[in-house]
């Protein structure tokens, strides 16, 4: 996985702020500071430890449904993110939900892809959970797995290859 499995890298689709371009909606970034990065890329750092690299043009929001000024999930409706969250020990799992899927986890770095009608997601270390956003049977994704949601048809853990990988991330400035 060249330079991938000790980061960690996971894909994911879904957000919850309306972030576009390289700006978030004011007063929705719950802790969350921006700045721009590599490719046209920005880098968010909040202050709970997560750390949200998002493509240039990506639309997403950063939600804090408990209200304790923390993100605890991201809701992308285009384009990547590339998330890393510290573990931690208990309490609710991070999630990022996308028109498709719901994928949530408890600390691991991974990056998130929505495009038309499909939410792609890719574990390069660790473990993530995923979904149909209409509830259903879910996938737990190990490293160097990932998983194609669509609004039909089983969900099925495949290994990516690495061109499949190298392309997400170099859209990421990874």
């Amino acid at each position: 996985m060249r330079g991938f499995s000790r980061a960690g890298l996971c894909a994911l689709v879904w957000s919850s702020l309306s972030i576009g371009f390289a700006s978030a909606q004011p007063a929705a970034n719950a802790g969350c500071t921006a700045s721009p990065a590599a490719a046209g890329t920005q880098v968010w750092r909040c202050d709970s430890g997560i750390t949200i690299v998002a493509e240039n043009g990506a639309r997403f929001e950063l939600k804090d449904a408990n209200r304790d000024g923390h993100i605890d999930s991201v809701e992308l409706s285009s384009k990547a993110l590339l998330i890393e969250v510290p573990k931690k020990p208990r309490g609710n799992p991070f999630k990022v939900l996308t028109p498709q899927a719901i994928a949530a986890v408890r600390g691991t770095k991974w990056a998130v892809d929505v495009a038309e009608a499909k939410t792609s997601v890719f574990v390069a270390d660790g473990r993530v959970g995923v979904s149909r956003r209409a509830r259903g049977r879910a996938v737990v994704l190990g490293p160097g797995e990932g998983v194609d949601v669509e609004a039909t048809g089983p969900l099925t853990v495949k290994t990516w290859g690495q061109p499949r990988v190298d392309a997400l991330m170099a859209r990421l400035g990874q």
